[in-house]
């Protein structure tokens, strides 16, 4: 094969899709630089956009058979900024999980062991006065710690089903629960 910097993006493609190396290594040479300084513009972690960029060029590898791309430029910066928003996403849920978990770690301080086992009963009564889809969306996201679609999917219903059935538990667990705002950090 000849020097492939004189391709455009869509022979380069082309070769890409039928297992060109040198191919793909044009590409990554002619693209790199612009979607790192997009994925820099938003993340500000040099890191975090190195690993933002290999994951989008081994997908792009892995899928090199498959890809029905028409504009390449436009399609890996947009791969860049959908994979810069799940960096984000996932990285508030986990900011949000250590919170939980330090306030759990609190309350769990605060609280005796006879307090702890009052509330287990409270919340296992609770749980069984549910009906009967309620109680199993509160089940596998408070005891089996399922996200709303894992719990979409496993029941075979909307994640808004989820979301709605969660609220109406918590609501009337909170109800439940009344003055008893030590346990409140629980929900």
């Amino acid at each position: 094969m000849s020097d492939l910097s004189i391709y455009t993006d869509s022979e380069l493609l082309h070769h890409l899709n039928t297992g060109s190396r040198g191919a793909f290594d044009e590409i990554y040479h002619r693209h790199w630089r612009a979607m790192y300084c997009s994925a820099f513009v938003v993340l500000k972690d040099e890191a975090a956009c190195m690993d933002l960029l290999q994951d989008v060029f081994v997908w792009l590898w892995e899928h090199r058979g498959r890809l029905q791309v028409s504009v390449l430029k436009a399609y890996l910066l947009m791969a860049v900024r959908y994979k810069a928003a799940n960096y984000i996403r996932r990285s508030r849920v986990h900011a949000a999980f250590f919170e939980q978990v330090e306030r759990t770690q609190v309350a769990e301080e605060t609280v005796s062991p006879v307090e702890l086992k009052e509330l287990q009963a409270i919340i296992g009564q609770f749980t069984l006065d549910l009906p009967e889809r309620c109680r199993q969306v509160f089940y596998l996201s408070r005891f089996e710690y399922l996200s709303n679609k894992e719990i979409a999917e496993k029941l075979g219903v909307s994640e808004k089903t989820v979301e709605n059935q969660l609220t109406i538990a918590l609501r009337k667990l909170r109800v439940k629960l009344g003055s008893l705002s030590a346990f409140n950090i629980f929900l």
